[in-house]
């Protein structure tokens, strides 16, 4: 049996679906209020039989806060995909965040002590990588670095990832993968399933860039990881680096709208001001953060180069991974109107 939390997320569930292809017996995790209909229905843009996979699904709610909850989940487990996690960059949401990242990572590996589980991999984030290598570039030696400011999201990812040193230390068998962005289907209105509409609902863009793979990608390598048995290592996972103005022009010229405009370091610094002053009146200016300019102002080049050599593995380009998802999106708001 295998166990994968975040199994409702962008992410999480195309591991469920790939798992079920090769014939696992999934257990996924999800909290009370979750929309299954809605994975069911993503499932059709990866399989030609979405109901048949689904139904195989056995579905479980999940307090992280509760041990003996997460015990009881794990009962027959061999293999743990940790899916789950808090993603935003959102000052309001920096308490929730750290406790469902850090602790409930924690707790989930407590859980995992005298269980069955033998194999247990964690989705971390590039967000974590600090320092360049001598070609200028960030890779799995770019350890995160203490002295530096860095948003809350980064901190949480990067204390989640000490937890599972900490289990491989005591015995556990851990693979951790950084993805860049997400580019997937469904779930459009959560984490990186924003892509698009962000793209779409709004006429402007930043001056940095990001890294980017496609879910598929993500969810092909940590399985083979898993198989391979690759333990105690990090691996990044990214197709490619792209300038949020690159990204935003190729999606909204498919949706017929005109490129967006850049915002200047001046405009967005006066945003900032401005959140010092108005943000307990105005909550969208509370975003406007030190650490969130840096953020969307900064490009660094991520290395790929680890994982396609262990793997020999052949990204899918962010261009082709965006037409994909993309068409999905405008597909889905056409059902829905």
């Amino acid at each position: 049996m295998v166990f994968v939390t975040g199994a409702t997320g962008i992410l999480g569930r195309v591991i469920v679906l790939e798992l079920l292809k090769k014939g696992k017996n999934v257990r996924a995790s999800k909290r009370p209020a979750s929309n299954l209909n809605e994975v069911k229905d993503s499932f059709r843009f990866y399989t030609e039989n979405p109901d048949d996979f689904f139904n195989k699904i056995e579905w479980v709610d999940i307090d992280f806060e509760d041990i003996d909850s997460l015990q009881h989940a794990l009962n027959g487990v061999e293999e743990v995909y940790h899916c789950a996690a808090k993603v935003s960059f959102h000052p309001k949401d920096e308490k929730e965040m750290y406790h469902t990242n850090i602790k409930g990572t924690e707790n989930l590996l407590f859980a995992c002590e005298g269980s069955g589980v033998k194999k247990f991999l964690h989705v971390s984030s590039v967000a974590v990588l600090d320092g360049f290598n001598e070609k200028g570039e960030l890779d799995e030696e770019s350890d995160f670095n203490p002295k530096i400011e860095h948003p809350a999201y980064a901190i949480s990812k990067h204390l989640s990832e000490m937890e599972v040193w900490r289990a491989s230390a005591e015995g556990l068998n851990t693979i951790i993968i950084n993805p860049g962005i997400i580019i997937g289907s469904g779930n459009w209105n959560q984490s990186s399933g924003e892509l698009f509409s962000t793209f779409e609902d709004n006429n402007f863009t930043f001056s940095g860039g990001s890294s980017y793979v496609d879910v598929r990608d993500v969810a092909a390598i940590a399985i083979e990881l898993m198989e391979k048995n690759t333990f105690g290592e990090r691996f990044i996972l990214v197709a490619d680096n792209k300038r949020y103005a690159a990204v935003g022009e190729q999606i909204r010229k498919r949706l017929g709208l005109k490129n967006a405009r850049i915002l200047s370091n001046t405009e967005l610094n006066a945003g900032r001001i401005a959140n010092l002053f108005l943000g307990w009146l105005i909550p969208k200016l509370r975003i406007i953060t030190k650490n969130n300019i840096e953020s969307i102002t900064s490009f660094n080049t991520i290395s790929h180069q680890k994982i396609k050599e262990r793997l020999n593995y052949q990204f899918i380009p962010v261009k082709d991974s965006i037409d994909f998802h993309l068409e999905n999106y405008i597909n889905d708001k056409k059902l829905k109107k």
